[in-house]
């Protein structure tokens, strides 16, 4: 198969597995590929590494440290292929990975996004936990109503797709999640898919490149779901409760609105299936049980929001009385 892959690689202080993911890469049975990356701003040994690595697919440059959407942005902006596959400086991808992503986007025209599952290790040990996300289009788009369903690091993605919707945000208000927001993005104007095999390994590094620094990532993540859910269900909205659906479902009580109400949330979640059984001609069966399995999650988050929202109100109660019967005294 005769297609130009372009690796968007960023490397930032990624000394300590560099090496390993790099030949992880090198090692593909798919050799059409550039492999570009792009050290933004290391203080490690990173780059020597790097420079260390003799293959003329490798195209290497360096620049102070801009962050990483912006580091994928440049990766991209300099790529010549038509498909671009992400991997993380932590992370390896199977011998395997970038030739059955090629072959699921060459025979998906309509596809723009394709991941894998994933095994997780934590440093250099085994966990025995495996992302397995959905692999359909219709149960993809649903679970990205309200979170991410890829792994980042194990993507392939069609390089005009990217471009079409305006390639990842570097606005600081929207990122990170920097992959959750173009995912979303990108699945209103095409199809999405994991290859049901694991075909990458993800390692879960405290201080990787995604991860760095301190954002309030769950109230980004929460308001690209409002977006999401807006989308799709705009003019069934029901006052507040998007955005009740929304914050619950993260645990972000703070964010609920006093008067949510239960059957408002799950109707929402059920519209939800339904819409996109229409749009995706996907089952209504399997999205039913999808939409039912998502409320089972949010219901207890209902009812300690709820009963926390009862405990505070008795409190505030006591606290009023106490108050009242110290200033008789007085």
């Amino acid at each position: 198969m005769n297609h130009l892959v372009s690796i968007v690689f960023p490397v930032y202080n990624g000394a300590a597995y560099l090496r390993e993911s790099l030949d992880s890469l090198l090692r593909q049975s798919h050799q059409d590929f550039e492999l570009i990356i792009i050290d933004d701003g290391s203080r490690d040994e990173s780059a020597r590494i790097i420079q260390s690595v003799n293959d003329h697919r490798i195209r290497f440059y360096r620049q102070g440290n801009r962050g990483l959407a912006a580091t994928l942005n440049r990766a991209i902006g300099l790529s010549r292929g038509e498909y671009l596959a992400r991997q993380d400086q932590d992370d390896m991808s199977l011998p395997d990975r970038l030739e059955k992503q090629l072959s699921y986007l060459v025979s998906h025209p309509q596809c723009g996004l394709v991941g894998t599952w994933a095994e997780i290790v934590s440093g250099t040990e085994k966990t025995g936990r495996v992302h397995r996300h959905a692999t359909e289009n219709f149960c993809l788009k649903f679970d990205l109503l309200f979170d991410n369903p890829f792994v980042h690091s194990s993507v392939m993605l069609r390089k005009s797709a990217v471009e079409a919707v305006g390639m990842y945000s570097t606005d600081p208000s929207r990122q990170p999640p920097e992959d959750f927001e173009l995912w979303s993005r990108l699945s209103r104007k095409w199809d999405v898919a994991n290859i049901p095999e694991v075909l990458h390994i993800y390692r879960e590094i405290p201080t990787s490149m995604s991860r760095d620094g301190v954002s309030p990532f769950r109230n980004r993540v929460i308001d690209i779901s409002v977006e999401n859910l807006e989308c799709l269900l705009g003019d069934t909205a029901i006052g507040s409760a998007i955005h009740d659906l929304a914050a619950l479902n993260h645990a972000a009580y703070l964010r609920v609105s006093p008067h949510a109400r239960w059957r408002d949330i799950s109707r929402l979640v059920i519209d939800a299936a339904d819409r996109l059984a229409v749009l995706c001609n996907g089952p209504h069966s399997v999205l039913h049980e999808r939409a039912e399995a998502q409320l089972a999650e949010i219901k207890p988050h209902y009812h300690r929001f709820k009963n926390g929202r009862g405990v505070r109100r008795y409190i505030k109660g006591i606290s009023g009385a106490i108050g009242r019967l110290v200033s008789g005294w007085r």
